[in-house]
């Protein structure tokens, strides 16, 4: 019982963190972080767009955060290290983020989500699924539910973790919108079958 308290003890801690980071880091284009607790370190590593706001004037503003890991979180020994976000587009939570923003703007969803997953597919994903759900039309219209997948996305079981996930809630004037992203990134491999690239629909293909 000690153990399990201890278990999800950590995993609240290690959420309270990933909030933090992200409204902390927002402007230097948080995506997600890695938290590796050790008996001596607890070693976090934000992957951002950006590393040089991360970084600061002389190490600046990655020892502030650092300090902050130690004072709100109270760490006994934090190590931020940065890492820069290889490839946006299979990025979840940036995705989830610039659909949001779109949404907010007002482009058409369902041309949206067929523009941002044929971008996913072309950067070498091997499956995707983005999910636009709330009020999605005009105002007094109902709140409805668009979806759009393709490739290989697992969605029982142990390899389900193979799955990147990230949930972003929109505001445009009509009313909230959640936008749910999942990817599959290039080279993922699952014990049961391998994998391939699909080819796009023609829908797909023309969405810009």
């Amino acid at each position: 019982m000690v153990v399990e308290r201890k278990f999800i003890s950590d995993l609240i801690i290690k959420q309270r963190i990933s909030k933090y980071m992200e409204n902390a880091l927002a402007r230097a284009g948080f995506s997600r972080v890695d938290i590796q607790k050790t008996p001596v370190i607890t070693r976090i590593t934000p992957h951002v767009t950006n590393p040089g706001r991360v970084i600061g004037r002389g190490g600046e503003t990655i020892n502030a955060l650092t300090d902050n890991m130690k004072k709100v979180f109270g760490l006994d020994n934090p190590q931020i290290s940065v890492a820069e976000v290889a490839n946006p587009k299979l990025e979840p939570r940036l995705v989830a983020k610039s659909i949001a923003s779109s949404l907010e703007r007002g482009i058409n969803p369902r041309r949206l989500l067929h523009s941002a997953i044929r971008e996913i597919m072309e950067n070498g994903a091997l499956g995707a699924e983005i999910i636009a759900k709330g009020k999605l039309a005009s105002k007094g219209a109902r709140a409805k539910k668009l979806k759009v997948r393709l490739g290989y996305l697992p969605k029982s079981g142990f390899v389900t973790r193979l799955v990147d996930e990230a949930k972003i809630a929109a505001y445009p004037k009509y009313g909230a919108i959640g936008v749910t992203v999942r990817i599959v990134q290039p080279g993922t491999k699952f014990p049961d079958r391998e994998v391939r690239r699909v080819e796009l629909p023609k829908n797909i293909a023309a969405a810009r």
